[in-house]
């Protein structure tokens, strides 16, 4: 799996300097994807085409890496990958260009930090974030990132490692492992790497403003000897119909949710894309090989087609 690296929010002074999972220059592609995870990806996949709106005007995902899941937006308008590394986000263009097969959709790379996501209030319709948010020491600060770019009627797919699922349970009970799976705080299994208890990840959706619609529980069978033992077609059968249990008993490694935003009151509704960072005015202006903002003066870097939110350059 991918290294990690550590940096700092790019705004300054910051309260709680908070460390970012970094994943740039890893190969996260061909040796996490390419060895052996065809059962992960096709539950995942199966997972989002059910809770997923097949159609939209504008998509973010964040944490996008690479692109892995970009088949799976192709009724929308706009998708914009979002991720920290820019090495992944050059794989991403170099698979899939400016856009889709007919113009539709039309895709744009950010490169910056789920901790200061550098987008207008309300700018998009459908966030995704898969695979992501258990690198996230701070959820409460991301999912009221997430809630700010979400229009009023938009809708949040996340996924989050489950540290009660079946695994741990049994591990548990059998004193194979010391934590505990019914322990509602989130567990560090490895640096920046967090399992969450659903009963807590549902309260800081709640708190965030983002209700639960719908749940599915995913990877039931992600064991090594069930895999090798049992063909992926098989396999994705039996995903299919294990899934729906996700909506009254969350007991696999991997959680679903789609959620709605509710009760929240935001600022209305602009033709602007891009919020600076330091100073969150959604006046920004290209100018050449950089993003300004006009109230700040902060410039932003625009890297052979990826806008680079992670820091402002330095004053010439």
């Amino acid at each position: 799996m991918a290294s990690n690296c550590h940096s700092r929010m790019a705004t300054e002074p910051a309260p709680q300097p908070r460390p970012i999972c970094c994943y740039e220059g890893s190969a996260y592609r061909t040796e996490f994807w390419g060895s052996g995870r065809d059962y992960e990806d096709a539950a995942e996949r199966l997972a989002i085409s059910h809770l997923l709106p097949p159609r939209g005007r504008r998509l973010v995902e964040i944490g996008a890496g690479y692109g892995r899941l970009a088949p799976l937006y192709s009724g929308y308008d706009e998708v914009v990958f979002f991720d920290y590394a820019l090495s992944q986000l050059r794989q991403a263009q170099a698979l899939w260009g400016e856009c889709g097969s007919g113009g539709q959709p039309g895709y744009r790379y950010v490169a910056g930090s789920f901790y200061a996501l550098p987008f207008a209030p309300r700018l998009f319709d459908t966030v995704t974030m898969v695979r992501t948010i258990h690198h996230a020491a701070d959820v409460p600060a991301v999912l009221k990132e997430v809630a700010q770019i979400l229009a009023s009627d938009g809708v949040f797919l996340l996924e989050f490692a489950n540290k009660r699922h079946l695994k741990s349970i049994l591990r548990y009970v059998l004193r194979l492992q010391r934590w505990s799976p019914f322990d509602q705080r989130p567990y560090e299994f490895a640096e920046l790497n967090f399992d969450f208890h659903p009963a807590w990840m549902r309260r800081q959706l709640a708190e965030a403003g983002l209700e639960i619609q719908k749940v599915r529980a995913v990877s039931y069978f992600r064991l090594d000897w069930l895999k090798r033992a049992l063909p992926l077609g098989l396999l994705v059968a039996l995903e299919r119909v294990s899934q729906p249990t996700g909506r009254w008993c969350q007991l696999s490694p991997s959680i679903f949710v789609l959620c709605q935003a509710v009760n929240r009151q935001l600022p209305a509704t602009t033709d602007a894309f891009f919020r600076c960072i330091v100073c969150s005015s959604v006046t920004l202006r290209e100018r050449g090989e950089a993003i300004e903002c006009v109230d700040c003066g902060a410039r932003f870097a625009i890297r052979d087609g990826i806008y680079d939110f992670r820091a402002p350059l330095a004053e010439e």
